[in-house]
């Protein structure tokens, strides 16, 4: 029996999937989810395995990653889907999208190329598995003890958001910090240098986010030959959070367009 991911499901209409980034979960995406429902389209919301509320696993790669949508689209009968993806959910849908292009009408990327990052996320592993959760309190009392790595509060309340209270009304995290602290590299991973999709994309960056740059947008057109790239302004790495009313405007100008095929 496959294990389908977790997910919140808004709205009627075509049907838009949503990946959220590395320690994040669906809820990051609840806002714009919305936006996107009242605009005539029924949004899945998903968690990703190891993320929020789906269910934990050792094994994580990209294809592994793209493999649970198949088997989550399959389950709930969706033939094709607008996917969106953030950071690594960018890549976890670039995978899918190259695998199965029959199941992607259009793809958005956020915020992420198809390049090898190296891994860049250890002091905030190393905040989180700092975090004494056998005697934590209070969530005041994980942002205490995270602030000797983490000193950005935005970056902070966003990894605190997966606090919850298990049934002993122990404070524990969503993610599964165990596996993912050993999955460093894998996050980094690019899709296969052949891979390619060929129906329509779009990047979104944020103009003060360095994770696409310039000088990807070669290697964007390489694997994606629809594909173009806007900014989204007085946004960095978060650009659906920090500038939500551009990136809905954007993305929905996208989803409307015709396919010319």
């Amino acid at each position: 029996m496959k294990q389908i991911l977790h997910s919140l499901i808004l709205g009627e209409g075509k049907p838009i999937c949503i990946l959220h980034g590395f320690l994040g979960m669906l809820d990051n995406w609840k806002t714009l989810g919305s936006s996107y429902a009242e605009n005539g389209f029924r949004v899945h919301l998903i968690d990703q395995r190891n993320h929020g509320k789906s269910f934990h696993s050792p094994d994580f790669n990209y294809d592994i990653l793209s493999d649970d949508l198949l088997n989550y689209m399959n389950h709930h009968e969706i033939e094709s889907t607008i996917l969106i993806g953030h950071s690594m959910g960018g890549k976890t849908a670039m995978q899918f999208a190259c695998t199965h292009p029959d199941r992607v009408s259009k793809l958005l990327i956020a915020d992420i190329a198809p390049k090898f990052y190296p891994p860049h996320h250890q002091t905030i592993i190393d905040g989180l598995n700092a975090i004494d959760t056998n005697n934590l309190k209070s969530r005041k009392d994980a942002d205490d003890q995270l602030k000797k790595y983490i000193s950005d509060n935005g970056t902070r309340q966003f990894l605190l958001k997966n606090l919850f209270r298990n049934e002993d009304k122990k404070l524990c995290f969503r993610f599964n910090l165990e596996v993912l602290s050993e999955k460093m590299e894998e996050i980094g991973d690019n899709i296969n240098s052949t891979d390619n999709y060929n129906g329509p994309t779009l990047f979104l960056r944020g103009d003060r986010s360095e994770y696409v740059t310039k000088s990807d947008i070669e290697i964007i057109s390489r694997h994606f030959p629809k594909a173009t790239v806007e900014t989204i302004s007085n946004a960095g790495h978060w650009l659906h959070a920090e500038n939500p009313e551009e990136f809905l405007d954007k993305s929905l100008t996208f989803f409307n367009q015709p396919i010319n095929l």
